[in-house]
């Protein structure tokens, strides 16, 4: 099977044609666009060279852009994007670029802003007029103010030639640059990281730092520099929760000549804030993954915040690694990237023992040392009767709002309970569509599927036994929401969830809510765990701190690691010495023990010799193919068959097929594949799958390279 086949059109020399541009093409019996791959000029007629090559060659409907969307360096990063993630071209494309300009057949315009100029003021007669004339002879203005001025009166001037409407593409408000000085002076510490990143002759800088530690100004510093040279900087976050924050430190340092990019924008914002860049209008860019893909033309440093974060790492095709993108952007510009966390994934520091990157280290933080970790056995408090909160966590709550001091409480769950049980015989309701639990969520008395979203009524009798007697199990975010508010019905909490952050500009509204010290607690998932920062905040809860300790997969410890110390940073990061509570019912696992005392290195070395004798990463490069059908015998058939290609090369182990739970009615199964060899494994992968014949709309066949999550 062919991923990337191409198709010839003929274009008349009247239309001017350049790779990366747009086309509309008849293909079949339908009308598509499609991106231009190259040109060649040829002096025969469309009919004569289609004689000539022995098939039809229609011709080209119609060219949609003036100058390319994708320029060669991006058209480039798309075919290199493609091999590398087995994935085809177009889809990497379609990755690349924002809505309005995609690659596709419904295609929506920009939105367009009118104006009126003058054109020629001695025709004015009237008075009406010449007072229309005395308004436009200041300058060209917008339709909507002028009509506010003079309503109702264009028509009569574009009639009589005294005055014209034309439009132009809206664009997003920006200012010029306007670099302003840090408001303290750098620590001794700062200053050593940045000059340690200047002189390095290293593509890739790993800045380690504890939480507070002071690496976002180490980012600012940089990203002047570069500014000061005239070359632009892109800073990416791994949440939308933490653009807002990161934008407000950028624009009070470099005024309002920045781009902001992520999912959260609609259609024509995201065209905008591109546009911005493509025109170049602003110098730097902050966003979330797809922010990797603006087009830049000199860029001087790139940043990845919280490096370790798994939404870096897209789980739709193509299934890119932002780190991996911008990595290969930077050598194209012959740039620098900063990768920043407290807590580096496994790879990226074992790249700096084997001197491949370079390690940069913050080893103290700004204000405060670090926060006061205390770890609670959940075992014996629910023997007292403290199923939710324990007692020495609802002790120093009590103590915060005393002291008019705030507190961050997460738990990585969302909806009121977890699962629905039936009391008589033990049925749990699911998905009839995927093989997982439905979630209660109390505002809305509905079961949800978290997966393919789903939703049905709580007024359902058992499917087992036809009772109607449910009880609710597991904790999540609406039910620990009312168990503090029942302790503290004098506190403030707002709640941060999916739930409460789906409408526009959600996390920005409850954080900025918080900042301004409208809410004593601020209660969500683990979309609060990481760059926030609150110098009032003094105390973080954490709950269930090893929930995710239960998952197969052999990142589970590192995730929980992570998620840990990264929310624990929250807490102290003012004049105020901090505390930390982590409830956990595994108190004696080393990720847990560990993350509490802020160890990384103990922590690295310990997960290390469990990936050695597991061969995995970074011990050895993965990809995973699953099978994906609603015939379930297809999906098996075929997997099996996939396992018994691999099976015979001797430096790729071949793990499966394994069987997926089931998700939005399709059997799944999955073969895992392990080389030391990354693209040896990449190239006969692409040979396995040339050889591959089947009907796409019966079974779909995903490819991941280098997996993030294998459960």
């Amino acid at each position: 099977m062919n991923l990337n086949r191409t198709f010839s059109y003929y274009c008349n020399d009247e239309l001017s044609v350049e790779r990366g541009m747009r086309v509309q093409v008849p293909l079949l019996s339908q009308t598509v666009v499609g991106i231009v791959d190259s040109v060649f000029s040829v002096d025969v007629s469309a009919e004569e060279y289609s004689e000539k090559e022995g098939y039809e060659v229609k011709e080209l409907i119609e060219v949609l852009d003036e100058e390319p969307v994708l320029n060669d360096e991006l058209y480039e990063l798309g075919l290199w994007m493609s091999h590398q993630t087995v994935s085809p071209v177009i889809s990497c494309f379609q990755s690349m670029l924002p809505n309005k300009i995609k690659p596709k057949s419904n295609r929506k315009a920009a939105s367009l802003e009118y104006f009126v100029r003058l054109l020629d003021g001695s025709l004015a007669t009237t008075d009406k007029e010449k007072k229309a004339v005395e308004l436009l002879a200041k300058g060209e203005m917008a339709r909507t103010q002028f009509n506010k001025l003079v309503p109702n009166y264009i028509p009569r001037l574009v009639s009589r030639g005294i005055a014209e409407v034309y439009s132009m593409e809206r664009e997003a408000e920006y200012e010029e640059l306007d670099i302003r000085e840090a408001d303290y002076p750098l620590t001794e510490q700062q200053k050593q990281a940045i000059d340690r990143i200047n002189s390095s002759d290293k593509r890739v800088i790993l800045l380690h730092g504890l939480t507070g530690s002071g690496k976002t100004e180490v980012y600012m510093q940089l990203a002047a520099q570069k500014c000061r040279e005239n070359r632009q900087v892109l800073i990416l976050v791994p949440e939308i929760s933490l653009t807002p924050q990161m934008v407000k430190r950028m624009t009070d340092r470099f005024g309002n000549n920045i781009a902001i990019y992520h999912s959260k924008l609609n259609d024509q914002q995201r065209y905008e804030q591109y546009q911005l860049v493509r025109n170049h209008k602003v110098r730097i860019v902050v966003g979330t993954r797809s922010a990797v893909f603006m087009p830049f033309d000199d860029l001087g440093l790139i940043v990845l915040d919280e490096e370790h974060d798994h939404s870096y790492k897209q789980d739709t095709s193509p299934k890119y690694h932002c780190r991996d993108v911008a990595i290969h952007r930077a050598e194209h510009h012959g740039c620098k990237v900063i990768l920043g966390s407290a807590t580096p994934t496994l790879e990226s520091y074992a790249r700096t023992i084997r001197n491949v990157y370079e390690l940069v280290e913050l080893k103290n933080r700004i204000h405060q040392d670090l926060p006061q970790s205390h770890l609670v056995d959940m075992q014996k408090e629910i023997r007292k009767g403290n199923i939710i909160i324990s007692s020495q966590l609802e002790k120093a709550i009590g103590e915060r709002l005393a002291k008019k001091q705030q507190s961050i409480l997460l738990l990585n769950r969302r909806g009121y309970t977890t699962i629905m049980k039936c009391r008589q015989c033990g049925e749990v309701v699911q998905c009839p569509n995927c093989d997982i639990a439905m979630s209660y969520h109390k505002d809305s008395n509905k079961l949800m599927c978290h997966t393919c979203g789903y939703e049905m009524s709580t007024d359902i009798a058992c499917p087992k036994c036809g009772e109607r007697n449910w009880n609710h199990y597991g904790l999540g975010t609406q039910r620990l929401y009312e168990a503090v508010q029942e302790k503290f019905p004098e506190a403030r909490i707002l709640r941060m969830d999916a739930d409460t952050t789906r409408n526009k500009d959600g996390h920005q509204k409850i954080l900025e809510a918080f900042g301004r010290g409208e809410a004593d607690i601020l209660l969500g998932t683990q979309m609060i765990a990481k760059g926030l920062d609150y110098p009032n905040v003094t105390l973080v809860g954490i709950f269930n701190a090893d929930a995710l300790l239960g998952r197969t997969d052999y990142r589970s410890v590192e995730v929980t690691f992570d998620l840990i110390v990264q929310a624990s940073g929250r807490s102290g990061r003012g004049q105020d010495t901090g505390e930390v509570y982590v409830q956990a019912y595994d108190c004696r696992h080393y990720g847990i023990r560990l993350a509490v005392r802020q160890d990384y290195i103990s922590f690295f070395n310990e997960e290390m010799n469990y990936r050695h004798i597991g061969n995995y990463p970074p011990y050895c490069y993965m990809a995973a193919i699953s099978f994906l059908s609603r015939n379930e015998d297809m999906a098996v058939d075929n997997s099996w068959k996939c396992g018994e290609y691999f099976r015979q090369f001797e430096d790729i182990r071949t793990l499966g097929p394994s069987q997926l739970p089931r998700m939005v009615s399709e059997y799944r199964q999955r073969v895992v594949l392990k080389a030391s060899d990354r693209q040896a494994l990449i190239d006969k992968i692409w040979e396995w799958y040339a050889g591959q014949n089947f009907n796409k709309n019966q079974l779909k066949i995903q490819i991941d390279i280098d997996p993030y999550v294998l459960d």
